[in-house]
């Protein structure tokens, strides 16, 4: 249960940092696994890669169905202009995503021993719904930079309801790709809508266009175990991992049932 200063404190920020959250088997116990499902996928001929500018530039139908199945996502670097892989296939991989939180026995019973949905309503979620779930790897030297961005841009409800939980299954820090973010920046507008086009593919809806707060990104350097708290309007950011050390990472987005979950957002789930 979280205590009336963490309310407070993430009322205030916009994010909560708790450590300790999870603990070293269930941390184990993910990276494990992923691990064995990295080992069974056969990659496609056609790659899915997870680029600085993935949700301008996927619309593929492999990652726009990915929301009730377990999907592979390839670094920008881990395959160059011919198609060929530069890095050993378990380097390779950005992240694995949409809904393992539903359908993989192993992350579904580390997932109910977390209980994100118990701090989801302590934090105002009425009845939560875990909607989207990705296991992120940040990968030694060639870890893709993920740029500035709200959560609720991608996973929009009217009214938004959108709280990201982030977990570091390694030590994150500056050398290798931390979360950063705007304290307080939760207060800013929502500024776009990523969601699928009439005509096929996504796009960006444009809500508002005025510049993000002037202030510095804060680091969110934690050690492994430790648990972030997201508002789905917190403009937050990682940089590329130049380092030689993984970045492990498994997060979970809830949204609130009783909010109307827009029809044409890109993540659409029969789960």
């Amino acid at each position: 249960m979280l205590t009336a200063k963490q309310i407070e404190n993430f009322e205030k920020n916009g994010y909560l940092v708790i450590k300790d959250y999870i603990n070293k088997d269930q941390r184990d116990a993910l990276m494990n696994r992923a691990k064995e499902l990295i080992d069974d996928f056969e990659p496609p001929s056609s790659h899915s890669v997870f680029t600085t500018n993935e949700q301008e530039r996927t619309s593929d139908e492999y990652f726009l169905s990915s929301g009730d199945q377990i999907r592979f996502f390839f670094e920008e670097k881990a395959i160059d202009k011919n198609g060929n892989f530069t890095v050993p296939k378990q380097q390779s991989i950005n992240k694995i995503g949409h809904a393992q939180h539903a359908l993989d026995p192993v992350y579904k019973q580390v997932i109910k021993e977390l209980n994100f949905p118990v701090i989801g309503k302590q934090l105002g979620i009425k009845d939560p719904r875990q909607l989207q779930s990705m296991h992120i790897f940040k990968q030694p030297s060639i870890g893709g930079e993920v740029g500035l961005h709200q959560d609720s841009t991608f996973l929009y409800t009217t009214p938004m309801s959108c709280i990201g939980f982030w977990v570091a299954l390694e030590d994150a820090n500056i050398e290798n790709g931390c979360l950063q973010a705007i304290t307080g920046g939760h207060s800013t507008p929502l500024k776009k809508r990523f969601k699928l086009a009439a005509d096929g593919g996504t796009e960006f809806e444009i809500l508002d266009d005025s510049p993000w707060p002037d202030q510095s990104l804060d680091l969110l350097e934690v050690k492994a175990g430790t648990l972030i708290v997201l508002h789905g309007q917190l403009p937050h950011y990682s940089a590329a991992n130049t380092s030689k050390r993984s970045r492990q990472a498994f997060s979970l987005h809830l949204v609130d049932q009783n909010c109307q979950y827009a029809k044409d957002n890109w993540l659409q789930s029969s789960i």
